[in-house]
Formats: C-alpha cells, structure tokens, sequence
C-alpha cells in the first residue's frame, strides 16, 4: 500500500504569527494532530504538532501569546506519495515523528500519520492471521 492510499488529503495550513492556541483550535475542529505552517517570508513550510503545543503549555508558556512560528519544526522529512507505507514508517521511525508532510510537485497534497499507517496496515494483518490459523 502506498503513502497516496493513507495519506489525509486534507492538510490544516497555518501562518507562523497564528497562536497556539488558535492552532489548537484548528486541529481540534479539524480532528487533526498537525497543521502545516506556511510562512510567505521564508518561503518554507514547517510543521505544529500537538506535541509542540503541549510541551509549550507544559513549559508554563502561554498559549495566547506563543505563535506557531516560534515552535515549527522546519527541518522537515516530506514524504512522496508514491512511497510505501514501510518507507513512510522507517522515516517516522528513524527521526523520531509520528506525521510526514506529503509533497508533489513542490506543494502539500496530504499529512500522513502513524495513525494513517495503522489503519492500514491493521485490517490487513488481521486477514492474514485468519488465514494462517
């Protein structure tokens, strides 16, 4: 099965100057555990997680007036959608995140999660232990 297959094609985009907590409230409407931050000055595109949102919160920092820019992650491992869900999980896997940005032709089409991949890969594994025994 491939990235295209798992992938959310769905993608929450932010500005870096958003809030956390105009962030959060994003995800959350969205049911989404990470938004794409934009920033036009850069020309690059980072990734909030709700892993930064609550190490921020639990720093003691204020979700009002921490923004999105300042707790990007920006050295970002983007996946391709013609990748199998095996190569996507090995790069979660080997950077330690659990979400990749699915880039074609240089734009985010979708955000593939460890979520994604179980959901997959778990009606699968299923079938085959049904079969084997």
């Amino acid at each position: 099965m491939l990235v295209r297959d798992a992938m959310s094609t769905m993608v929450l985009t932010i500005g870096p100057a958003h809030t956390l907590r105009q962030a959060a409230r994003l995800m959350s409407t969205r049911r989404v555990g990470a938004a794409v931050v934009l920033d036009p000055d850069t020309c690059g595109l980072g990734i909030l997680t709700e892993r930064d949102v609550l190490i921020s919160v639990g720093q003691g920092q204020s979700p009002d007036t921490e923004t999105a820019g300042t707790h990007t992650t920006t050295d970002v491992v983007f996946a391709d959608p013609s990748w199998t869900l095996e190569e996507a999980a090995d790069a979660m896997s080997h950077g330690g995140f659990r979400h990749l940005i699915v880039m074609e032709d240089n734009e985010p089409v979708g955000i593939v999660s460890v979520r994604d991949i179980i959901r997959c890969w778990a009606p699968s594994r299923r079938r085959a232990a049904t079969l084997t025994a």
